[in-house]
C-alpha cells in the first residue's frame, strides 16, 4: 500500500496549476486575487513583500509538499497582491493617485467583502505584514489570527527612508507606488495592545 506521503506532491501542483485569479474592484481600483482550494473551506489570506507576488514571495512555503498539503487540506487560500505587483500587471499610469498603507488596509477589506468573508487567518511578509497589521487593527473582527514574517511597524527611519528613495531610481512605477505607500507609513507600535487575535512574528537577521 503506498504511503499517504506520496500523495502529498499533488498538493504542491495544484496550489500553483489550480488556482483562478480574480480581479476585484475596489474604491482605490483593481486588485488580483488568486484563489486555490475549496472557497467553502476556511480563509487564509497571503500579502507579498515590496516589489513580489504570490509566486516570488511564498513559493518557498507553499513548494514545501507537506506545508502545501496542511494548506490546502485545512483552507482555501487567496493570495492577494498589492495594486500593479500582479503576474502580467500593466504598469499604473503616473497620473494615477497614489495609495496610502490606510487605502491598502482597506482594500484587503474589501476582497473579503467580495467573497462573502468573515474573520480570517493572514500570512503576510515584510511590507506585506504591516498592511496586514494595520488591517487586524482597523478591522479587528475580521482577523482570527496573524503570522507575520520579519514585520516592518515603526516608521521608517531616515536610512530606510534614504535607501527606498535611492531604489525609486531603478524600480518601474507599479513598485514606486507599493514603495511610497510604506515610507509614508506611521509607526503601528502604540495600537498593537489593541489587536484582539493571535499572532505570531518570525524574525531573522
Amino acid at each position: 500500500m503506498a504511503d499517504s506521503n506520496d500523495f502529498i506532491p499533488l498538493y504542491a501542483e495544484k496550489i500553483y496549476l489550480g488556482g483562478k485569479e480574480h480581479h476585484v474592484r475596489t474604491r482605490c481600483g483593481s486588485v488580483s486575487v488568486i484563489v486555490y482550494g475549496d472557497q467553502d473551506k476556511p480563509a487564509l489570506i497571503t500579502y507579498p513583500d515590496l516589489a513580489l507576488n504570490h509566486m516570488s514571495c511564498f513559493q518557498g512555503l507553499f513548494f514545501c509538499p507537506e506545508a502545501a498539503y496542511l494548506l490546502l487540506h485545512n483552507s482555501c487560500i487567496y493570495h492577494i497582491s498589492p495594486p500593479g505587483h500582479e503576474l502580467g500587471a500593466d504598469p499604473i499610469y503616473e497620473s494615477t493617485s497614489p495609495h496610502s498603507v490606510d487605502d491598502l488596509a482597506d482594500q484587503i477589506l474589501e476582497v473579503l467583502n467580495f467573497f462573502g468573508l468573515g474573520a480570517v487567518m493572514c500570512i503576510g511578509v515584510t511590507a506585506g505584514a504591516y498592511i496586514l497589521t494595520l488591517f487586524a487593527m482597523k478591522y479587528r473582527d475580521r482577523v482570527l489570527g496573524l503570522i507575520l514574517v520579519s514585520p516592518l511597524c515603526r516608521a521608517p527611519s531616515w536610512t530606510e527612508w534614504f535607501y527606498n528613495k535611492l531604489l525609486d531610481e531603478r524600480h518601474a512605477t507599479n513598485v514606486m507606488r507599493f514603495l511610497q505607500a510604506i515610507n509614508g507609513r506611521p509607526d503601528l507600535t502604540n495600537g498593537l495592545k489593541r489587536l484582539r487575535c493571535r499572532t505570531l512574528n518570525i524574525c531573522w537577521g
